[in-house]
């Protein structure tokens, strides 16, 4: 197989959704231990604007560099040593690989073996482009990481998120209690729905104290939260003794505050710690294939857009935090 020219997503400098290009770009055949995937669907993961941005935790390499951590789609063709997939295959993206180099926002997407899991059965495109991610997520910080138990009372904030709407289900599938927050009011009853046993809404009402009334006064025990910064302490005054906390984002950028309210168990989370492995990608795929067969994993998809060229009107809407689940474009 010769290369093939494929739409893809670049942006040659930092900036606003406006720096997102559509360009033709040369895909080379796959080499040894590599595949080649046709991109059905790409699900957008708020890491892709902090990159684009330059404050993510590492920076792009300029210029062309590409993004994107997520697609689901079907192989088109493998290298040599390749011996799971084959061509006609329905995959997904791992999300365990630079942005800049492999960033999968294009028609066609090459990436190493390691970085490419089977697609569950019977599952779609578009489905599937909002699952690894938001799943492997919640499911390595609350089950593998924090260890959740039925009857935990769990407190996920930034809940509307695709991580957020996951975590809520995840929590569900463990037998906990999930209570989610969300900045404005508009977003309680869709959270409601979504599996929420109760909403605290922070715009005006206190995390603490709505915390500890809804726990009968003693607090949650765990809390999984995207957002860090000053804040993140008054998420320790919230919790029983001995409760754990795992903070996987940091949409604050500004220092993290902890806690007195000791003891209390604090875990930073990153993602690749699960899926770096080939047996943490064995785990998170059963785990994440289990719930989607028997119904208790059900991706919660904002909006779909259709072309390539409405990458920056989804970057915006992600942006924007208006919606609730996860975005997802068609190349």
């Amino acid at each position: 197989m010769t290369s093939s020219s494929a739409r893809t997503v670049l942006f040659h400098e930092l900036g606003g959704p406006e720096v997102l290009k559509t360009e033709n770009v040369e895909i080379p055949a796959p080499g040894p231990g590599q595949v080649l995937i046709r991109a059905e669907a790409l699900g957008l993961n708020r890491a892709e604007a902090l990159f684009r941005a330059g404050t993510y935790y590492y920076q792009p390499t300029l210029p062309a560099s590409r993004n994107g951590y997520e697609a689901a789609g079907t192989v088109e063709a493998v290298g040599e040593g390749v011996t799971v997939f084959a061509p006609g295959d329905p995959v997904m993206t791992a999300a365990n690989f630079e942005l800049s180099a492999h960033g999968v926002y294009g028609e066609l997407v090459l990436l190493d073996e390691s970085a490419v899991v089977p697609r569950p059965a019977g599952v779609d495109a578009v489905t599937a482009a909002a699952a690894w991610l938001t799943y492997t997520t919640a499911y390595g910080a609350l089950v593998r990481t924090a260890g959740i138990e039925p009857g935990n009372q769990v407190l996920i904030t930034g809940a509307s998120s695709g991580v957020g709407t996951a975590a809520l289900q995840v929590a569900r599938r463990s037998g906990a209690v999930p209570i989610a927050t969300t900045r404005t009011e508009a977003k309680r009853q869709r959270l409601l729905d979504l599996g929420a046993e109760h909403v605290i809404v922070t715009e005006h009402e206190d995390v603490v104290k709505e915390a500890r009334r809804l726990t009968g006064g003693q607090g949650v025990d765990v809390v999984f939260d995207a957002i860090g910064g000053p804040a993140f302490r008054a998420l320790g005054d919230a919790v029983v003794p001995g409760a754990t906390l795992v903070l996987y984002g940091w949409l604050d950028r500004r220092p993290v505050e902890l806690s007195r309210n000791w003891p209390q168990t604090v875990h930073g989370y990153a993602n690749l710690n699960l899926t770096s492995t080939a047996e943490g990608r064995r785990h998170a795929s059963r785990y994440l294939n289990s719930g989607l067969s028997d119904g208790t994993l059900r991706p919660v998809v904002a909006e779909v857009f259709d072309g390539l060229d409405r990458m920056r009107d989804a970057h915006r809407l992600m942006e924007s935090n208006r919606h609730t689940g996860k975005i997802v474009v068609k190349p």
